[in-house]
């Protein structure tokens, strides 16, 4: 079976991971800081905030912009449930906004129609999270201006989109945006097996992050509301959360981190030769804004299924009966039992699910080769009827 991601494990990250367990730390030691200032670096962020997973980031993202109870968090409903789970989290109540046709990404348009109505009813959102689905930035620039106006803040969801870049900038510079998420998930571009990471030029939302991922407790004598007892002491100063990452994980994403630059160019020579090999069959092969570099963490295909025998559901099996792991990215979250529950019906957004119903994630991840690519391709020209 060709799967549709997979992670690329080296001798170095292991060595990296070796060197850790023999090491006086296993937590809290040298590595996390070390994994902070190399993401950080590498994206243009002044501050990198690591975390178990990058849940636990959204969470505490919010957390930090101050997201509570009958306050309002707006995201696309073409994402994994966390972006907007993290709303729920604190109390907010959840609600999204339509997906571009092109890119899939929260639709600028759709958004200042709804945030115009809103105004109106006097709901509107204090959060919105940009998901930057497969790896392609949402239009920040955009959406940025839409904050100024109607004064919501934004976190970027990129747990798709480490490497990628918007406008000739890394993504994570947070120049349109309060909070950039990552995740380090085995199929991600980067891994740390779990883990995550929230990213801020902003030196408030640091520190109430910091505190916030674990327990709420600091040894900086400059929070606590007295001098301390003794050089043991430490306060909890705030209600926080275990959300650590550990050495180990820290350690694997350092060595990861060397060969990010590889990771994403390989995706985009594998995207490059599906575009030409895919090109005369029918689907509707993804799109790349110009002023986005994708991460291209998913390489999503659309079915035109007026011009196929077969339906979604059969050639998504099909792909499977001959060994490609396909996927699909996602189910909108509006169609959660959870969320229906809240009101929310399916055709509330019809483009999130007219994605739904064509979309198929094939094989994207930088150890596939040209000939498993080829098998791929072969696969799908058969099972859609075309001489391969």
């Amino acid at each position: 079976m060709i799967p549709y991601g997979r992670q690329e494990i080296s001798q170095g990250d292991i060595d990296a991971v070796v060197d850790v367990l023999k090491s006086d730390f296993l937590t809290q030691g040298p590595m996390v800081p070390k994994f902070e200032r190399v993401v950080a670096d590498h994206v243009g962020a002044k501050h990198a905030l690591a975390v178990n997973s990058a849940t636990s980031a959204l969470h505490i993202a919010c957390l930090a912009l101050g997201l509570g109870k009958d306050d309002w968090l707006w995201t696309s409903p073409v994402t994994f449930v966390a972006s907007a789970n993290c709303g729920l989290y604190c109390g907010a109540r959840v609600d999204f906004v339509d997906v571009d046709p092109h890119t899939y990404n929260l639709c600028p348009v759709a958004l200042k129609e709804k945030l115009e109505l809103a105004r109106e009813e006097d709901r509107l959102p204090k959060v919105v999270v940009a998901v930057h689905l497969c790896g392609q930035p949402c239009n920040m620039q955009a959406i940025g201006a839409l904050a100024r106006e109607y004064g919501f803040s934004v976190i970027e969801d990129a747990s798709h989109a480490i490497g990628g870049k918007y406008q000739e900038e890394f993504i994570g510079n947070s120049r349109y945006s309060d909070v950039t998420v990552f995740s380090f998930h085995p199929v991600k571009i980067v891994t740390t097996a779990e883990g995550g990471m929230a990213v801020t030029n902003n030196d408030d939302l640091a520190r109430k992050m910091d505190l916030l991922r674990s327990h709420g407790i600091t040894r900086d004598p400059g929070l606590m509301t007295h001098e301390p007892d003794g050089p043991w002491y430490y306060q909890q100063v705030d209600l926080g959360y275990n959300y650590r990452m550990t050495e180990l994980q820290a350690a694997l994403g350092v060595s990861q981190m060397q060969r990010l630059d590889d990771f994403v160019a390989r995706r985009h020579e594998l995207a490059k030769r599906y575009d030409q090999l895919l090109a005369e069959l029918p689907l509707t092969l993804p799109w790349q804004h110009p002023d986005s570099y994708s991460g291209l963490h998913l390489y999503v295909i659309r079915l035109q299924l007026n011009e196929i025998a077969l339906s979604h559901q059969a050639v998504f099996e099909a792909l499977r009966e001959h060994g490609i792991g396909v996927n699909l990215h996602y189910i909108p979250v509006h169609t959660q039992p959870h969320y229906e529950k809240m009101g929310f019906q399916e055709n509330d957004f019809p483009q999130a699910m007219a994605y739904y119903r064509e979309a198929i994630s094939i094989p994207m991840y930088h150890g596939l080769s040209d000939q498993q690519q080829d098998q791929v391709v072969s696969v799908l020209k058969q099972v859609l009827g075309k001489p391969t």
